[in-house]
């Protein structure tokens, strides 16, 4: 599902939406009167182009375009979603609702307001059930969560319809069942934020040391199981019960001031901004962007897990793992040679030099040798049930050009032979028209149980010998070659 969505606001929040609309193939029209806001679009526009499609191993689809106007009405016009960005100020969002609504009567619009309720931001209205909360975290074009909180007032299928865009451009639309001030995560946040400046007010910890506590500890946890099944974990074999019966009186205990917050006196500000200063003052806010979300794609993708590993894919990893199903479309046509890798080169697949690494030509290759093993039936199930698998017994490489972050790479795989337990595949590796790789691999098929050669299903060496000999005909240059051969 792709459409137009008009953004009204183009700031961090604002303008990070629009990012992501984008790369997911929707068309995106900008209204924000700031003179610097077409920099700040393109300069945010390039930090996502460069970080989101790695998180997937199927390509985005192609990207939208985006056009500015000089007013919210004609931005509104004729678009299929609206996204409120704007500063928090109840009277200036109730402003751009009228706007936008004179304009545009039918459209939903998705506040991105990080504390005021939906019913706060319906009053006066003149249609209060198309107006919803749609909170999102920063970077908007990255972490998926985006919490969904409706009213009284929202229709049904005006939640729906809500929930329907945040998943078509790979978010996760958190409902909120009860409208509360700050919703679910804000609210998290505010807690530690309090607990956080008494324990630098007080002198226990630096800015840098709190942060520490976070990123090398808990925030990892919660990154993948969240809080209560990292409590439960916690808990031993006897699980959440044990946890709460041996932790729970804690909570009775002086430790934190959650209850005040300390005076933003001068000298408080000084403080934190000066250790802030100390600890990061070194890197430009691009340059933290950058290291921030190369961070984020590493976390994100090591928890989608291995393809083929059925208990894979934890927190914003699952996730990933469905969009890529999503966006990989129906199977190919298997009686000529078959696209089996369509993907971005990502962040961690690249050397000091920007250039993919060896080692990932591979990975492709690996990769294209899985697809095609889904597509003639030797999956999950074949292999947990224990009717084989498909070990490579040998395989050759030839680097013929060089590949760098952000390509788009696809991988054609062509079936040689297939002659009961041996299968010789044949890949090619294109960005664009440039041919830039091959790979060929000789894959035995496997009894997983004995850890020898066996004969494959019957339905499996049925599907091979119809994809062979559709595939049949004269060798591909480069085929049979060994290293250190002449030319």
């Amino acid at each position: 599902m792709a459409g137009t969505a008009a953004i009204i606001g183009g700031g961090v929040i604002g303008g990070a939406w629009a990012a992501r609309f984008r790369l997911m193939g929707w068309d995106v029209r900008v209204f924000d009167p700031d003179p610097e806001s077409e920099r700040k679009l393109s300069e945010v526009m390039a930090n996502a182009r460069r970080s989101l499609p790695g998180l997937y191993e199927v390509a985005l689809p192609p990207e939208g375009g985006q056009t500015r106007h000089a007013t919210i009405a004609e931005t509104v016009r004729g678009a299929d979603w609206a996204v409120e960005s704007v500063p928090e100020r109840l009277n200036v969002k109730h402003a751009v609702y009228a706007e936008i609504q004179a304009a545009a009567p039918g459209i939903v619009i998705g506040s991105s307001t990080s504390g005021f309720r939906p019913s706060e931001l319906q009053q006066g209205a003149a249609v209060p059930g198309n107006i919803l909360v749609t909170h999102p975290f920063n970077p908007v074009y990255l972490l998926p969560l985006a919490e969904l909180v409706p009213s009284p007032a929202n229709p049904p299928a005006v939640v729906a319809r809500a929930r329907e865009v945040l998943t078509a451009i790979g978010m996760y639309p958190l409902h909120v069942r009860k409208e509360i001030d700050a919703h679910i995560a804000d609210r998290f946040l505010e807690a530690v934020w309090r607990e956080a400046l008494w324990l630098v007010k007080d002198g226990i910890a630096t800015t840098e040391e709190i942060d520490n506590a976070i990123r090398y500890g808990f925030g990892l946890r919660w990154a993948q199981m969240g809080l209560f099944e990292t409590y439960r974990v916690a808990g031993g074999e006897a699980g959440m019960r044990h946890f709460m019966a041996q932790f729970g009186p804690a909570l009775k205990w002086p430790w934190t001031k959650l209850m005040d917050v300390p005076e933003f006196t001068d000298e408080l500000v000084d403080l934190i901004a000066g250790q802030s200063d100390a600890q990061s003052g070194r890197y430009t806010i691009r340059e933290l962007e950058r290291i921030r979300d190369n961070n984020l794609v590493g976390i994100m993708r090591s928890l989608k897990g291995y393809a083929g590993d059925p208990k894979a894919g934890w927190g914003a990893g699952a996730l990933l793992r469905e969009q890529d199903r999503a966006m990989r479309g129906p199977d190919p046509d298997l009686s000529r040679p078959i696209p089996t890798v369509k993907r971005a080169v990502p962040l961690d697949w690249t050397d000091y030099n920007g250039h993919m690494n060896e080692a990932r030509y591979a990975q492709a290759f690996n990769d294209a040798s899985d697809r095609l093993m889904e597509l003639i039936g030797i999956d999950g199930d074949y292999i947990g049930g224990g009717k084989g698998t498909l070990f490579t017994a040998e395989t050759h490489v030839r680097y013929l050009n060089e590949v760098n972050i952000g390509d788009t790479i696809v991988v054609t795989t062509r079936v040689l032979r297939a002659e009961g337990k041996k299968i010789h595949l044949w890949h090619e590796m294109r960005v664009g028209e440039a041919l830039v790789a091959t790979g060929e691999h000789m894959m035995l098929h496997v009894d997983p149980a004995t850890r020898k050669t066996s004969e494959p299903a019957p339905e499996v060496a049925a599907r091979l010998a119809a994809i062979a000999a559709a595939h049949a005909g004269p060798l591909p240059e480069g085929a049979g070659r060994f290293v250190g051969q002449p030319k």
